[in-house]
């Protein structure tokens, strides 16, 4: 059968590549475009992972204007209102000339539209929420969609139950293959990341415990684009030794980013459903300072739900400072052997998730 995949997003970088790979391994002569936003944040240049990676992986990317309800006034507060209507005109156009057999989305201000605009045309929407709660976007779009994919047994809460399934968070074959810390060579390597748009919060704190860090590890670091300029000034006042053992970038493909994982004893990162999924799969004990401002504090449930396996540390970003995240770092060092050890995967398996979920779009699908 030939047909054709929209997937839109807001910010589903890891999990939309691991879907892709599967859904082209199910559906080898489907064609798959790819809707999102093209700028990682309102004002500010810096494109998006997915804007970046899916022309590479073969995939079309159309970005799509739209607005989104912002929590907090700014400067962007009013043009973001008013690219709202125009973003559903966009999506009436993007789906018109696309004619996809159905459309998976991840959730996001930039999917919505879509969703809405899909509903009307009568395509089949699915939608998929990465958050061991709900995205706002996602909730939103229930009305409109014909089956709803979950990550985890706390989401059920907030939607329902007819139209919904736990499925798992997909992961990609790369982290689904790469050995379990608990058999893997300790590397004495760190992976700092801030998610798909940096973390200046945690830039900074990084950057005031690295000459101390460099003593006794490899450090990668994932800066985001904002700081990344700062970053390549900072690198130059280390010495010969610590420039060698510190690798700063300000956005990473798929590929290399589970390189890094892979590569790293410990992870310090925001708490995003997906890299918590990925450090889950594979085992890597991990620092998770949530997003405090996150939609329904899910940034605190994922970490929580990592913590609660013993895998990982929480650590509230109001009451941090670089004395204590250096601290933290050094004891769950010495902690490594018991922590990789002693720890059991979650029941619900992320590994099998991606061809769960490919399957539910294929047998809502249209068929032409």
């Amino acid at each position: 059968m030939n047909g054709k995949l929209l997937i839109a997003a807001g910010h589903a970088g890891s999990t939309a590549y691991a879907t892709i790979e599967e859904f082209k391994i199910q559906n080898p002569n489907w064609g798959i475009v790819f809707v999102g936003s093209s700028s990682a944040m309102e004002g500010r240049k810096s494109s998006t992972i997915e804007n970046a990676y899916m022309p590479k992986i073969g995939i079309k990317f159309i970005p799509i204007v739209s607005g989104r309800l912002q929590r907090k006034f700014t400067l962007w507060t009013l043009p973001s209102l008013l690219k709202i209507p125009i973003g559903f005109a966009h999506a009436l156009f993007i789906l018109l000339s696309e004619r996809p057999n159905a459309i998976l989305s991840f959730g996001g201000f930039s999917a919505f539209p879509i969703v809405v605009i899909g509903w009307l045309l009568r395509i089949p929407v699915i939608i998929h929420d990465q958050t061991t709660s709900a995205g706002r976007s996602n909730l939103a779009s229930v009305p409109f969609a014909k089956k709803i994919a979950l990550s985890r047994d706390d989401s059920l809460r907030y939607f329902p139950k007819n139209k919904s399934e736990v499925v798992g968070n997909p992961i990609s074959k790369e982290v689904i293959t790469c050995k379990n810390k608990k058999y893997a060579k300790r590397t004495s390597a760190i992976f700092i990341a801030g998610g798909s748009r940096g973390s200046i919060s945690l830039n900074r704190l990084a950057i005031t415990i690295l000459p101390e860090l460099l003593h006794d590890f490899v450090v990668y670091h994932q800066t985001g684009d904002v700081d990344f300029p700062d970053i390549k000034k900072f690198l130059l006042t280390l010495d010969r030794k610590s420039r060698n053992r510190y690798h700063p970038f300000p956005k990473v493909e798929m590929w290399n980013w589970y390189k890094y994982l892979r590569d790293s004893d410990i992870l310090v990162s925001r708490s995003g459903a997906n890299i918590v999924s990925e450090a889950l799969q594979i085992g890597i004990p991990s620092i998770f300072i949530p997003l405090p401002f996150a939609y329904n504090d899910e940034q605190r449930k994922n970490a929580k739900y990592a913590e609660d396996l013993g895998l990982s540390r929480v650590l509230d970003e109001k009451d941090l400072d670089p004395k204590r995240l250096y601290v933290e770092i050094l004891g769950l060092s010495r902690k490594w052997d018991k922590i990789v050890k002693s720890y059991q995967k979650p029941k619900i398996d992320d590994s099998k998730a991606a061809e769960k979920l490919c399957k539910i779009i294929s047998e809502y699908a249209l068929v032409f």
